[in-house]
This record gives structure tokens, sequence and C-alpha cells, in this order.
């Protein structure tokens, strides 16, 4: 293990007791950047120069006493996450290269906190796809194997994050962008409460979170990046939960099925049952349950997202539409069948997931799942169906909670026999974030094969 793989926690230990300097850790990250990018291209508008001085400018405040929470440590940004100067591609060939006024309310909060930002990371088309193609970006791939990918949209943080690009990776998620590349990666990836992370423009489902190697680490990014900003007007003041769980009576929902979508693997179904099973000798109360959203859900959303989605592209202009990837062409071109009943109808399907999730912790503490039926799929795939009609069948497990705003949160539950991560999800009542990493911190302890890293 070198320094780009120690955890923030351990880093900023080492910080204040002065046996590690910032300006060391970096280097070792921009080295490890240097190894592993032609081969994965996870990263964005990497900016060693910046990235260095602000690590000399960390090294000054630990010597005169006045480093922050996250002083030093090195951490990426998710593209589609404004940093001041930098364009937001958003992924796609399309979008006009305008750098950005100021940093958005996560990356401020990071900056304010000490954090060394040297780098954006990738994202697919608009951010729509669970992979890393993008007419934009060069393709993002997945560490522990060249050949699959990394997932989506935060395809880059979850890539970063695997090759060991510093403790810290920033992403978003509207229906499985960080918990779906995070499970494909054998990472922690927090979808927190609505609003506890501002995201600064906000829409239903967009959250902000940490993918992170170990849960203490996603607890310590989610505490310096929460509060109200009132640029964002869906953003609540930092929660009160705390960092621990208690496991004796833990009352478990089990959700195998998730009742439509592509089937369950095998040994992804396995390997979640196992840490279900892991819980209940822990003193938890494990029942399975019957799958939480239908077919008219999800498909009611496919039809919203896709009228939304039609009307953005439908206003570029000529030259920059004919830009946009194909597959999201190809999605959006039936848009125009749809009147507005059936737009309609779509938009309340997110309000029929709330209900249907709210109703399950009336009786729960935790629902625990796979985060995808399947392992990573091949890289070039824009979908796992590579079906441009049919590009929502694998998150049936993680959609369910954006639109009902609760947190969930993912933690490696062991590994294929082709030897790529598999997820487990944890979600929880709303505003206890802190609680389900708190649950993926033990399970990650009673986890019986462990590898290392990429």
């Amino acid at each position: 293990m070198t320094l780009a793989d120690l955890p923030a926690t351990e880093l900023v230990a080492k910080y204040r007791d002065r046996s590690l300097s910032p300006v060391e850790v970096l280097e070792d990250v921009l080295a490890r950047v240097e190894e592993w990018e032609p081969r994965i291209s996870a990263l964005y508008a990497l900016d060693p120069a910046g990235a260095r001085a602000a690590a000399q400018e960390s090294e000054r405040r630990w010597r005169d006493g006045t480093a922050g929470a996250l002083d030093g440590v090195p951490v990426t940004v998710k593209e589609n996450i404004a940093t001041r100067g930098t364009p937001v591609p958003q992924g796609t060939a399309a979008t006009e290269l305008i750098p950005a006024a100021e940093d958005a309310p996560a990356a401020a909060r990071l900056r304010a906190a000490g954090a060394v930002i040297f780098s954006k990371t990738t994202m697919p088309e608009y951010g729509m796809l669970s992979s890393g193609v993008s007419t934009f970006h060069a393709l993002t791939r997945n560490p522990w194997d060249l050949s699959k990918t990394a997932g989506g949209s935060s395809a880059g943080a979850a890539a970063a994050a695997a090759a060991g690009y510093g403790p810290i990776h920033i992403g978003t998620d509207i229906g499985g962008s960080i918990r779906l590349p995070a499970g494909w990666c054998g990472l922690v990836g927090l979808k927190p409460t609505h609003g506890r992370i501002a995201v600064g423009n906000p829409y239903p489902g967009r959250a902000i979170g940490p993918l992170t190697r170990t849960a203490d680490d996603a607890a310590l990014a989610l505490s310096v990046m929460s509060g109200y900003d009132p640029r964002d007007h869906t953003s609540i003041p930092a929660a009160s939960d705390t960092y621990e769980i208690t496991l004796n009576g833990l009352r478990v929902a089990l959700l195998l099925d998730a009742g439509l979508g592509l089937p369950v693997d095998p040994e992804v179904t396995a390997a979640v049952s196992a840490m279900a099973a892991t819980l209940e000798k822990a003193g938890a109360i494990v029942e399975p349950i019957s799958p939480i959203i239908t077919r008219e859900m999800l498909d009611g959303l496919d039809r919203f997202w896709r009228v939304r989605s039609a009307s953005d592209i439908a206003a570029l202009p000529e030259e920059r539409r004919a830009k946009v990837l194909p597959q999201i062409r190809e999605w959006v071109s039936t848009a125009g069948e749809l009147d507005a009943f059936d737009v309609f109808r779509g938009y309340s399907q997110m309000g029929a997931m709330a209900s249907a999730v709210g109703n399950v912790f009336t009786a729960y503490d935790v629902i625990l799942s796979p985060v995808a039926p399947i392992t990573a799929f091949p890289a070039e795939l824009a979908y796992p169906t590579n079906d441009p009609s049919k590009p929502f069948e694998h998150i049936a497990f993680t959609v369910p909670y954006n639109m009902s705003q609760h947190p969930a949160t993912t933690v490696n539950a062991g590994w294929s026999t082709a030897g790529l991560p598999i997820g487990a999800q944890l979600a929880v009542p709303h505003h206890q974030d802190l609680r389900a990493l708190a649950l993926a911190a033990y399970l990650d302890t009673q986890r019986a094969e462990r590898r290392d890293w990429p």
C-alpha cells in the first residue's frame, strides 16, 4: 500500500502528527494517476499545478494550526458539479464549453475544509447512462477488469476510487449513478437524504454524495458537504444522526427480487443473502419482502425522463444536436408519440414510488438488496441491455430511493467467479445516512473474503 491508498481519516491523523505532508501525498496520487489513467480514462481537467499549490497551502495551515476537516486530502469532483473556471460538458460533445462562474455548493464546502481538488472526473452522455460511454470523454473502464464498465453516471469517480487516486471522490445520483458504479467497483457509495448535500441546481431525484473505499471516509466527506445553501431551495440543515448502529433487534427487509427488469444473477443473490445471514447472526431480524415497485412505475418514469430529455435536446442548435450520442437520440426519438396525459401519468409515478418505499419503512429499519442484478457489463455498451428502448432494466433496486429521497449506500458483498465486485445496498429512513454508513462499515469487517485493490 502506498500513500495514494491511505484513507482520508488516516491521512488527516498523520498530517496532524506531522508524520506525513499533503505535498508528498499529492505527489504519490499524481504518480498513481500517471500509471493508471492511460488504461481507465477516469479524469477530466486534471490540474497538477493548481493541486501542488493547494497542497503547499495546506501544509502551511497544518503548521499554523488552522487546518480544516479535510485539509490536504486529495479529492476529485464529478464534472457536472461546477468548479470555478472549468467548463461543465456533462459528458457530451453537444455542450458549449463555458467556464463555470463559481464552485457549486459541494465543491465550495470541500475547498473550505481544505480538500485538494486535483481533478474532475468523467461521466457519460448527459449523465443518462450507467456506463462510461461519452461523445466528449474517452471511454472510462473498470480497474478490476479493463474490459468492463466502471458503471455510471459517476463513472470516473468510481474508477478513480478503485484505482487509488486518493481517498474521496464525489459523484451525483438520479437513478443509481453513485451506487451502481460503486457496487461494480467494490466501493462504498452514498446517495444521501435529498437536500442533505446542496446540489445547486436541483431537480427530482438528483443527489450528490461520496464514493470511497471505506465507510469512515464516506462519513467524513458527508459531514463536510452537509448543510443548507441558499443557492439550493431543496437543501436542509445538517442532520443530527450519529455514526453508530445497534444490530440486536434491527429490523431488516431483505429484497432479493425487484420484480422487474433484468433477472438477478445467482452469484449476486448468494452474496447479498450471505450478508443477510451475517446480520441475523448478530441479532438482527431479517425478513424477505415482496418487490417494492411495479412495471407501471418504472415505465412511467421512463416516459417522463424521455420527454424531458427530448425537450432539452430539441432546444439545441441542429449542429450541436447532431453530436449527441446516437443511443440517446434513438431513446428520445419516440417522445413525440406521447401526449400530455402520458407525461403527467409518468411524472406521477415518482410519487407512487416514494409512497411504496415509505410503506416499507413503517415496518423495517433497513432494506437490504443487491445494488444491481448483474455484475459489470462490457465497457463499450451504453446500456447493459444494449437496447436504447430498454435503458432502465438494471435500476429497479436503486431508483426507488431517488424518488422517495431516502438515503441508500453500498458496500462490497464479495466477488463473482470472474473476479468482479458484487455490491449490496442498504437503504434507511430519512436523515439516517450515518447509520447506514455505520452498518456498511460493520458488514465490511465481517466479509469472509478480502482482496487487494487493483
